[in-house]
């Protein structure tokens, strides 16, 4: 067996490929190394310890299921995982059956926007450094803010709607976006993403 000679210490790649070789020894390893994170992320954004734990399942089976698509040159498997779970979680928030919202990626967006004309190599570059700074802005927030901002402006839910999702009062909802918009700014301003009047 692969992981037998890996052992417990085997590094995320070492996973990744014993995983896309169909080693169940490595889906066993896996979710030892990360599926407390796991749970813990989901329960932090659901707020329901049997929905996470479903959100969990399906996202190892999901591991499982895509193994053989794993690259660890786009990340690492633990980034993956609780990428996954995350999104999965929020998706669950949404209610997607019950809410019905068309949402439109940024990838898309600027496709649509970059049809009309041929390709702008500097627009192209500065979009892309723009989106990696929103990324790490976002990351740089607490969890509950960066919450609150993730359903309002990529899921479209008004401040009533996120605070009966995250199950706390209305004032809560708008100090958090309060803060979280100031920190933001704050971030974005400080590296020169800001055209300020």
């Amino acid at each position: 067996m692969v992981l037998a000679r890996l052992g417990p210490a085997a590094s995320d790649t070492e996973i990744g490929r014993a995983l896309a070789a169909a080693d169940v020894d490595a889906l066993a390893l896996v979710y030892d190394r990360y599926g407390a994170l796991a749970y813990s992320v989901a329960v932090r954004i659901l707020g329901d310890a049997r929905l996470a734990e479903d959100i969990v399942q399906e996202t190892f089976l999901k591991l499982w299921n895509s193994a053989s698509t794993f690259d660890a040159g786009k990340g690492s498997l633990r980034a993956w995982l609780l990428t996954s779970v995350r999104n999965r979680a929020i998706d669950q928030l949404r209610g997607r059956g019950a809410h019905e919202r068309r949402e439109m990626d940024l990838e898309s967006a600027e496709s649509v926007h970059a049809a009309g004309a041929g390709p702008d190599p500097w627009r192209e570059v500065s979009a892309a450094m723009e989106r990696d700074a929103v990324r790490d802005a976002m990351a740089r927030l607490p969890v509950e803010q960066r919450q609150a901002v993730e359903l309002a402006f990529y899921g479209g839910y008004t401040y009533r709607e996120i605070a009966e999702i995250a199950r706390v009062p209305l004032s809560t909802v708008k100090g958090r976006m309060r803060l979280a918009l100031e920190k933001l700014h704050s971030y974005l301003e400080g590296k020169g993403l800001l055209n300020e009047p």
